[in-house]
């Protein structure tokens, strides 16, 4: 035996994944996670019927939706007994058993943590609506479409809500999407990576007629992670105005925002934030863009055009009713309604957890948990034909997400298999499944059982496909009787 080999075998022990966990600074941060068992999963009913001693799944899915904070239940009942014995007036008292503010600040509560996210300055972050929605209303302010600049450079891969809202902006401006929408497509058909080169390509090319860039932080097909410093500076020197996306970047990857000088950006809660499904959004606009100022010789205020709402409103003549908006200077100024308290009491335990460590101790775990997910698919030779991954190699230009392609019709057969053994991902049509390690609840453990049960599932898969071709063959070389019947010789 090699010591390659060796070396490969040693990755597959449950003793290297055990001794990895062990030695692991953020292990106990699984248990602060409610992880579904096996028959939870399975069961039709919300309190099922367990074993003794009941098997956690393997879930790999934080991408997607993030795992419940055993404190979001905790929190969510100060919530609700604060409302069931104060009523409206829950909008103002202090209470002092409860960690939650009184809800007239419950978004200025969570702002400084979430301005630790995603690496920006407290006036230039709103915790607010929902991912879209947020899009939609950076693009009233930023898409400002003229008779030579009118253009959006998107993905032609775009996650589908960005593309519609963008699709949506330009028809606003009476513009044509099919000769306004520049599209990025992968140059190699088999390799959907787009690369910075060819990116920067393109806004080189398009400059002239460009009036905004809109781009994932995270690609949610690859799981590539963009050079988003390069490429902002690089539009931004053309004179387009630049926004991301970091529906799969927020919580995932360390960000600076605002010394990557990014005019906006957007992101969800719900993935590697754990608040929940649908749970509220957050608005990055760099201060450059939030200014607030009084000239003499105007009774308004000069500012960013916005679509305006109340809670954008300077707070302390919110409740005034004067019908006079004097927008907040920062990027709260964009605020509409007032937040759910709900939601916002969700994102408050979230970052309470957050806030017992670092994006940068998160991000050395990820590195290392996504980098042994990896070793373990390409050591897996038995199954080779069965995959292919496409997110990048280079740690660099990932997060905590590998896209597997599998071959042709393996899909559904793999997917059953995984289903019903308890490990939990998702999958891309036609054939890609994405497998995220979430660095605050997953463990080597998690990786190693995915692999196993995976291999069990490629197998299973290819010994399907294999007698199905091998029935339709057969099939083939029939003849037919009278009535049109094929008949197996």
């Amino acid at each position: 035996m090699t010591d390659q080999t060796k070396k490969a075998v040693d990755l597959f022990s449950e003793a290297y994944a055990r001794s990895q966990d062990e030695q692991d600074p953020l292990s106990s941060f699984r248990s602060q996670f409610i992880i579904p068992t096996i028959s939870d999963l399975h069961s039709k009913i919300l309190v099922p019927t367990f074993q003794d001693q009941p098997q956690q799944c393997t879930y790999l899915c934080g991408n997607s939706l993030g795992l419940q904070p055993r404190l979001t239940s905790q929190y969510q009942q100060h919530y609700l007994h604060t409302w069931a014995t104060k009523g409206v007036y829950g909008h103002f008292t202090e209470i002092e058993d409860s960690k939650l503010p009184p809800w007239l600040h419950v978004d200025d509560d969570v702002i400084g943590d979430m301005c630790h996210v995603v690496g920006a300055k407290k006036n230039e972050v709103a915790v607010m609506q929902t991912l879209t929605a947020n899009l939609h209303l950076a693009m009233a302010s930023f898409y400002r479409p003229t008779a030579e600049r009118w253009k959006i450079i998107i993905e032609g891969k775009a996650f589908p809500s960005d593309h519609y809202a963008v699709e949506s902006q330009l028809l606003h401006h009476n513009k044509d999407p099919a000769t306004s929408m520049i599209l990025l497509e992968p140059e190699d058909p088999e390799n959907p990576i787009l690369s910075t080169r060819q990116i920067l390509a393109t806004i080189d090319k398009h400059a002239d007629q460009t009036a905004l860039l809109l781009l994932p932080g995270i690609q949610f097909y690859t799981g590539q992670f963009f050079d988003i410093p390069t490429i902002t500076a690089h539009a931004q020197s053309k004179g387009i105005v630049v926004g991301w996306d970091l529906a799969h970047a927020a919580g995932n990857m360390p960000l600076q925002l605002h010394d990557w000088n990014v005019d906006f950006a957007a992101w969800c809660s719900y993935k590697y934030l754990n608040c929940g499904p649908g749970s509220i959004g957050g608005l990055f606009v760099h201060e450059r863009h939030t200014k607030v100022s009084t000239a003499s010789s105007s009774s308004r205020p000069d500012y960013t055009p916005r679509l305006s709402g109340w809670w954008g409103s300077d707070k302390s003549s919110r409740f005034a009713m004067e019908n006079l908006f004097t927008p907040i200077a920062g990027a709260g100024g964009w605020q509409l309604s007032n937040p759910s308290v709900a939601d916002m009491t969700a994102l408050r335990a979230s970052l309470d957890i957050f806030n017992k460590t670092s994006l940068a101790a998160l991000r050395k775990k990820s590195v290392a948990l996504t980098g042994y997910l990896e070793k373990l698919l390409l050591a897996s030779t038995d199954v080779k034909d069965c995959f292919s991954i496409i997110t990048p190699s280079d740690p660099e230009q990932r997060g905590a997400q590998l896209s597997v392609r599998l071959s042709p019709g393996l899909l559904d057969n793999v997917m059953h298999v995984l289903e019903n053994k308890g490990v939990v991902v998702d999958e891309r049509r036609p054939d890609v499944i994405r497998v995220a390690p979430a660095p605050l609840y997953n463990s080597w453990s998690d990786v190693l059982r995915f692999v196993q049960v995976f291999r069990e599932a490629c197998k299973d898969a290819s010994d399907k496909k294999n007698q199905k071709q091998t029935e339709g063959s057969v099939m083939v070389e029939g003849g037919k009787d009278d009535k049109g019947w094929s008949e197996v010789k």
